[in-house]
């Protein structure tokens, strides 16, 4: 394929954004090349400034549940648009989609708005720790929660150590109140408990991990974190930003059957504009400024055209529970292809998957965790990418990022899809 005017354009993007992205993973440092620029979406396809057509598996890494351009959702845009694009004040919009969020989510009675993932994760700790006076909290390894402070820390010598930063700027001070653990071993979780036992003020955990590639939780991992939650007097935060409104109406709470204290968004409920929000019980969320201590604030929070974008997506999947269903058998059928002509070819592969989520690892050991993902071959995976890249087929430029399918995919995208893996894998062999 070309791809011309999108390394022009990289060149250039180099001389006035540092790396010539504005966020890490577009750079394509982990597959080599320079990424490619995108000129349009629409439904399932890319279409790039070189004139390629690609079958998109990321969705904007998540938020395209329904496809891109949707049209009611941009219908809405357009028309909240012409009525003015920020306030700085109350609409009733924001009460609308605050609302149907409390509608669709089980235990949750408020929900705040803000502006990222990243914001709804840092409110929330803030919130936890004013809540329990507590400092510290518990995070996993792998598990990524935007770049606030607290969460870009790495874990230490051992498990019970203090983690350290993982990147300057990070202070000492915010590393020793940030305890690291092991996605999918609740005895990691526990020793942190004993050893600190009227200090955690909240877990937070993706309930399903989307930053390692898609790793599901084990059995009896998310009801572990929720008991040793309820016997130490913490809270649990889930972190929905991936799975929030993509699992189901009410999210991993609804499809794993166990409830949070605290939720955070992002993603769908944006319905593709830049929108996080975080939800709770309404005695933890009127702990709240102006109604509590905790103070919060964003001045484009609840912006008009993102509240609009955001509850005509959220409307349709309350509507349409079906699309759920939909997008399960779709990534089944693209994982179950997938498996079967890696069956043939005797090749070490791991396939992890739940809902509309799902990775490919090239490793013959399960993937249960960030240590176990690690040992995936990065050549492999180098090749891969870009050998589906060639066939017209786009996918997360990491071996350590979920695929997110959308509804717009059809039965044909998916065959498509599998034809092109087939050609790869024959001639890889």
């Amino acid at each position: 394929m070309r791809y011309q005017r999108s390394s022009a354009l990289f060149r250039s993007a180099q001389e006035v954004i540092p790396g010539g992205v504005n966020s890490p993973v577009r750079a394509f440092k982990a597959v080599g090349g320079a990424p490619v620029y995108v000129e349009k979406a629409k439904g399932a396809y890319l279409y790039d400034v070189d004139g390629n057509t690609l079958i998109d598996y990321i969705s904007s890494w998540g938020p395209m549940i329904l496809g891109h351009a949707f049209e009611p959702v941009i219908d809405a845009v357009k028309k909240r648009a012409e009525s003015g694009t920020s306030f700085g004040m109350p609409t009733e919009l924001e009460t609308q989609i605050a609302e149907l969020a409390v509608k669709m989510v089980p235990n949750i009675d408020k929900i705040r708005m803000v502006n990222s993932g990243t914001e709804a994760c840092m409110s929330a700790i803030r919130l936890a720790r004013g809540w329990t006076l507590r400092e510290k909290i518990i995070k996993f390894t792998g598990c990524y929660h935007g770049h606030s402070d607290a969460f870009l820390i790495q874990a230490g010598s051992g498990a019970i150590t203090f983690g350290v930063p993982n990147s300057p700027g990070v202070t000492q001070g915010t590393a020793k109140d940030t305890l690291l653990a092991q996605y999918n071993d609740l005895e990691s979780v526990s020793n942190h408990f004993k050893q600190y036992p009227d200090q955690i003020a909240a877990i937070i955990v993706e309930p399903v991990a989307g930053n390692m590639g898609c790793i599901p939780p084990q059995t009896g991992f998310i009801e572990g974190l929720r008991k040793l939650c309820n016997d130490y007097q913490t809270l649990l935060i889930f972190d929905e930003v991936m799975t929030g409104f993509r699992l189901a109406r009410g999210g991993a709470q609804e499809s794993l059957g166990v409830n949070a204290d605290i939720i955070t968004y992002g993603k769908v409920i944006g319905g593709g504009l830049p929108v996080g929000a975080f939800a709770a019980r309404a005695e933890i969320m009127d702990y709240l400024a102006p109604e509590g201590p905790v103070y919060q604030a964003g001045t484009l929070s609840g912006n008009p055209l993102a509240m609009a974008a955001g509850f005509t997506m959220l409307t349709h999947l309350n509507q349409n529970p079906e699309v759920f269903e939909r997008l399960e058998i779709k990534t089944k059928s693209l994982a179950s292809g997938i498996s079967s002509l890696l069956d043939k070819k005797s090749f070490p592969f791991q396939i992890n998957r739940y809902g509309s989520m799902m990775s490919l690892h090239f490793t013959d050991q399960p993937v249960v965790d960030f240590k176990t993902a690690a040992l995936g071959n990065n050549e492999d995976f180098k090749t891969y990418f870009n050998g589906m890249l060639d066939r017209g087929v786009y996918l997360p430029p990491s071996a350590f990022e979920s695929y997110f399918l959308n509804d717009a995919l059809s039965e044909k995208d998916i065959d498509f899809t599998l034809s092109a893996f087939e050609d790869w894998l024959n001639k890889r062999s």
